[in-house]
């Protein structure tokens, strides 16, 4: 193996303890903003609901894969790209979409519907493509992941806390409004707070190996975000919802990916710093792209 392949991002036990926690609270702060409605209003509009997942959950990864086999980048900066591309969107999503004035409540559905289905896309994608692709084939069995237990983890940080936010919501909206309004940028800020923490305890690794993925970070990300409107485009989809679809493909659920690289790769440094900074620059690639279109029609 190359030597970022070797490379271990240092993180406890109870930090990594917290940090599924603060996923979990995070993923019930953004089902209490989810009714069974949101669903519903997908099924009826079915070509919305087939670029979604289309674009997210089977273009995206095989894009990403496609990339992997143009560019061969080292194997654990492949896995990295397959975990990234295999996350749900990001939550943050729903903001960007409202400053870019695209379809919010779209934005909210699709990530109801992408945090169910990632319940089980999540681990498939990435087994099949990290598993196809000879040289991370070849590093996931050095790993040794089980892929069950990779299953087991996030139906307990995505799913369960999905369905019970949404039961909490039917039972009481009201409290479930007010409680979603405090919870989730606690739960995120305690999150964000809990990986920069990490990242500082291993400051030289990351300044080491951050040249690494940077351009290809971008590029990917750029790629993530022009699949989305594109896909969107030849189903011709209002600019509206083009917006909408290109920001829930483009703004991945990295802070899950990282979670998983801790937990089944003991911090695999080409992941850990791909994921990592994908977390940052997809929040910059998204903020500038929906201020763009925010003074669009």
């Amino acid at each position: 193996m190359l030597e970022i392949d070797q490379v271990k991002i240092n993180f406890d036990s109870t930090g990594l303890w917290v940090l599924n926690v603060a996923l979990a609270v995070v993923m019930f702060g953004v089902a209490l903003g989810i009714t069974v409605d949101d669903f519903k209003h997908l099924i009826q509009a079915p070509r919305i609901l087939l670029v979604g997942v289309l674009s997210q959950f089977f273009l995206l990864p095989l894009i990403t894969f496609i990339l992997v086999l143009s560019i061969k980048p080292q194997p654990s900066i492949a896995l990295g790209m397959f975990m990234v591309a295999a996350c749900p969107g990001g939550n943050i999503s729903n903001f960007m979409t409202h400053l870019a004035k695209g379809n919010t409540a779209l934005s909210v559905s699709l990530t109801a519907l992408a945090t169910f289905l990632a319940v089980f896309m999540t681990p498939l994608n990435f087994k099949f493509y990290g598993s196809f692709y000879q040289p991370t084939a070849n590093l996931l069995k050095t790993v040794e992941i089980d892929f069950f237990e990779l299953f087991k983890l996030v139906v307990l940080i995505l799913g369960i806390p999905l369905v019970l936010g949404m039961i909490f919501r039917y039972k009481n909206e009201f409290v479930a409004i007010r409680v979603s309004k405090l919870l989730k940028p606690f739960s995120i800020m305690v999150f964000g707070v809990i990986v920069i923490l990490a990242f500082t305890k291993n400051i030289d690794v990351y300044n080491a190996y951050i040249h690494r993925v940077f351009t290809l970070t971008v590029f990917h990300n750029m790629v993530a975000l022009l699949l989305g409107f594109m896909v969107a485009y030849l189903f011709k989809l209002s600019f509206k919802n083009r917006k909408t679809i290109t920001i829930e493909t483009g703004i991945q659920n990295s802070g899950l990916g990282l979670l998983l690289i801790f937990t089944f790769f003991d911090g695999l440094g080409g992941m850990a710093i791909l994921a990592a900074f994908w977390g940052v620059w997809h929040i910059i690639s998204g903020l500038i792209l929906a201020s763009y279109w925010s003074n669009k029609t």
